[in-house]
This record gives C-alpha cells, sequence and structure tokens, in this order.
C-alpha cells in the first residue's frame, strides 16, 4: 500500500474509534470555537461513517474579548454549513470581568452550551481536547496540590448539567488534528490568548520543553493521569462499598451513617463516602478538598473517641453523635 494511502487509513480507523464514544447519542452538539482542534473535530464529524445515524450541529460562543470574535464566529458558521452542519452563534452577554477572565470565560461557555444543547435537545456536548490539552490539565493540577481524582485528567465522558460531556479526541496529539485540516484543506483560526503569559496555563507551556528534559513530557504526564484514573476508579468503589455498609437510612432530607463501619477505613475512604452521602443531599455539593480533608479529619476524631461533633460544609449539616454521623441540609443563615 503506497505511504499515503496507509496514513489515509489509519487516520480514518482513528476516527472511527474515536467518535465510537458518540455512538450512544442520537444528537450532538460539537463546541467549535474555530481554532484547529475543534475545526479538526468537526472535519472528522463530517467523515465519520455513522453521521447520518446521529443529528450533529455545531456551536460557536463568542466572548466577546476581541474585537475580531464576532467575525470570526460567523466564519466559523459558514465553514459548519459547508460540511451540512447546523450552526448556533452564542454570546456571552453583559459586562467582563477584571480578574479569573479564563476560568470566568470557560464557566460562561459552557453554561452556554448546555443552555444551546437543551435547547436543541442535544443529549451531549462534544468537547475537541486533545492530548497536549490533558498532559497540561494533569501539570496544572499537579502544581495546585490536586489530590487523586485532579491527577487523573479530564474524564472521556462527563456530566455538565443535566447534559454528557464527551471528549472524543483525547487520544490525538495536536500535530495530528492539524494535518487532519490540512488534509481536508480547511482553514483555522489562532487564538492570540494562547500566547499571552499573563495566563497560567500559557506560563505552563513555556516551561515544557524545560520539563521534557527532566523527563516530565507529554507522554510521562499521559502515564500519570492514566495510573491516578486507575486510583481513583479503585479508590471510588471501595468508598462506595463501605458508604453501603455503613448507610442506615437515606432520603432527600436526612442520610444517617454508622460511624464505626466509617472509622475502619482509611481517610480517603472516609471522606469519598462522606461526599457519596452529600450527594444524596445536594446532587453537585460544592466541594473544596483541602476543607474536606479538614472536616474528615475531624469526623474521624470524634467518631473515635466518640464525641459529638457539629460542622457544616457545602451547606450541609453534619452531626457525630453516639457513634452515628447524620447530614442534613443546613439551616438558613441568620441575616
Amino acid at each position: 500500500m503506497p505511504r499515503e494511502a496507509k496514513e489515509t487509513s489509519t487516520i480514518e480507523q482513528k476516527r472511527e474509534e474515536a467518535l465510537f464514544l458518540l455512538t450512544p447519542y442520537p444528537s450532538l452538539l460539537l463546541a467549535v470555537s474555530g481554532g484547529p482542534d475543534s475545526i479538526a473535530l468537526m472535519t472528522l464529524c463530517a467523515q465519520w461513517r455513522l453521521r447520518d445515524a446521529h443529528d450533529i450541529a455545531v456551536a460557536t460562543v463568542d466572548h466577546g474579548l476581541r474585537q475580531e470574535s464576532r467575525a470570526e464566529a460567523r466564519q466559523v458558521g459558514r465553514w459548519a454549513k459547508a460540511q451540512g452542519f447546523k450552526h448556533h452563534l452564542l454570546t456571552w452577554e453583559g459586562a467582563k470581568p477584571k480578574t479569573r477572565i479564563q476560568e470566568r470565560a470557560r464557566d460562561a461557555r459552557y453554561a452556554l452550551l448546555v443552555d444551546c444543547a437543551r435547547r436543541i435537545g442535544a443529549q451531549a456536548i462534544v468537547a475537541a481536547h486533545h492530548a497536549e490539552d490533558q498532559a497540561e490539565t494533569i501539570l496544572f493540577r499537579l502544581t495546585r496540590g490536586s489530590g487523586v481524582a485532579g491527577l487523573a485528567g479530564m474524564a472521556p465522558i462527563a456530566r455538565c448539567g443535566d447534559v454528557a460531556l464527551t471528549r472524543p479526541l483525547l487520544g490525538f496529539r495536536k500535530g495530528e488534528l492539524e494535518d487532519i485540516c490540512a488534509r481536508a484543506g480547511q482553514t483555522f483560526f489562532r487564538d492570540p490568548s494562547n500566547a499571552d503569559e499573563s495566563y497560567a496555563r500559557v506560563r505552563l507551556r513555556k516551561l515544557a520543553p524545560l520539563l521534557a528534559a527532566q523527563g516530565l513530557d507529554v507522554d510521562a504526564l499521559l502515564r500519570l493521569g492514566t495510573r491516578a484514573a486507575r486510583a481513583d476508579a479503585a479508590l471510588t468503589h471501595c468508598a462506595h462499598e463501605t458508604f453501603e455498609r455503613a448507610l442506615i437510612s437515606s432520603d432527600t432530607r436526612c442520610v444517617e451513617l454508622d460511624g464505626g463501619a466509617l472509622i475502619e477505613s482509611p481517610l480517603d475512604i472516609l471522606q469519598r463516602a462522606l461526599v457519596e452521602a452529600m450527594s444524596r443531599l445536594s446532587p453537585e455539593p460544592a466541594l473544596r478538598l483541602d476543607r474536606l480533608e479538614r472536616a474528615c479529619a475531624r469526623l474521624a476524631a470524634a467518631l473515635v473517641a466518640r464525641a459529638p461533633l457539629r460542622i457544616t460544609l457545602a451547606d450541609i449539616l453534619i452531626e457525630a453523635r453516639e457513634g452515628r454521623l447524620r447530614l442534613r441540609p443546613a439551616p438558613p443563615r441568620r441575616s
């Protein structure tokens, strides 16, 4: 087989394997910014063998942070329509924050995408995160002292509100995605903010050659993420078993646990079992790892000593008393 034909066959096989992740969702919303990664995602979906079995639309978010962003978003719409996709242009309205701009822009972007997905009946949002994005996320979390779950990186399938968030391109390198655009004759935009060193991720990117020289390259970070994901899954499994053993009663107003069954387990298992209990009362409790760790250390000490303790964590009241743990929604704070 000629080299070019062999390369084409390899790309087609990799495309089908990657997009297999999307098969359970009849209706999909592709998040396409106009950069090479998301344009490659759109191109791969246009060439997908199962394309006709899915209702696929494209959405572009105009954050309004650059003068040219509106024109670029409209151009993405033209590219999407040329590939046979319906396009939705979403706008981040209102005054823009002065601090934590990337974080808040990301939150706004996902909120707009979820709203669009609900409106058009899409079961999944499809993002174009790739292998280097994954490695960068793991490195960023490593510098922040993240736990095992954070070091696992981005999951191929996650939840974004009540919509699935899928990342089928985590096995692709950025260079491969740019090659896909080139082969299709598809142009794209470069976001100048990717070179702005006022952002932490950009500064970390600049350190990549130095870190790689010391052995911490993309492959090493991806291995770390894979191993952390396995460890995270094992801890989650053990924590669920611990929670089930400890569970006395559960409804929407109160979860009661046997403290004796909890303190037999290591602190990491206790933390995860506590989060599972909290999730029975609040589907997405806003938890910071450091606060969770401190709360669990105090709870463990109280349970061992059979001493009373009353703390509030993520708007949930947790009481240790007579060897039992009770969790209830915290009462409203007094003004």
